[in-house]
């Protein structure tokens, strides 16, 4: 009711066996993702569901532990929302989530790599490596920045959009994730960390 009543066209799970064939097929712009769930654990779902889509989504959830963010985040999420939670507050997450899913350039280059912000992927010659949403707005930060220092609190608002979500350790976690795939796609070295500064992406 919440998102209809906010001009979206929204649709309810109601039957939760094979769920995450029904969220690839229902072809949504953005999804929103409850931790607990009849029968099935969110988190997993997510992993599941990111293995096969790239499809923006947004964890709800009324646990609040660091541990749960940075599972929900390293697994793809690409915001984090905790219940009881403010009406307007989710709808603004909705809406900037959606806004970085649509203003997203087709492809870019970097070095010899391919980056599709669109498809979230990173491609050299026949590798392809899959980005999370965060990943992919994180390196595009640091690709737009190429060669200079970009700071974790610039990162973490590029990511969330206002400091007051920011969480430092789901930024390393995604960091970490995203030096493994360009790692394997043959650029071991390509993020450099400056100490007490942030990263450069060389």
């Amino acid at each position: 009711m919440l998102l209809e009543n906010a001009g979206y066209a929204a649709r309810a799970i109601t039957r939760f066996e094979g769920v995450c064939e029904q969220m690839v097929a229902a072809e949504a712009d953005l999804i929103l993702l409850d931790i607990n769930l009849p029968g099935t654990n969110g988190q997993q779902l997510l992993r599941e569901f990111r293995e096969k889509n790239d499809t923006p989504v947004i964890m709800l959830t009324s646990r609040v532990s660091e541990m749960d963010e940075v599972l929900c985040l390293s697994y793809g999420a690409d915001d984090f929302v905790a219940k009881p939670y403010n009406p307007t507050i989710l709808l603004l997450r909705v809406s900037a989530v959606l806004a970085r899913s649509e203003t997203a350039p087709s492809a870019l280059r970097y070095h010899d790599v391919e980056f599709s912000p669109v498809k979230g992927s990173l491609v050299r010659g026949e590798d392809e490596e899959i980005l999370s949403k965060n990943e992919a707005i994180v390196f595009q930060r640091l690709l737009e920045r190429q060669g200079e220092i970009v700071t974790r609190d610039d990162l973490m608002c590029a990511l969330w959009d206002s400091e007051e979500y920011v969480n430092d350790s789901a930024l390393t976690v995604n960091v970490s994730r995203l030096r493994s795939k360009l790692e394997a796609l043959g650029l071991p070295d390509a993020i450099e960390t400056r100490r007490k500064q942030g990263y450069v992406l060389r």
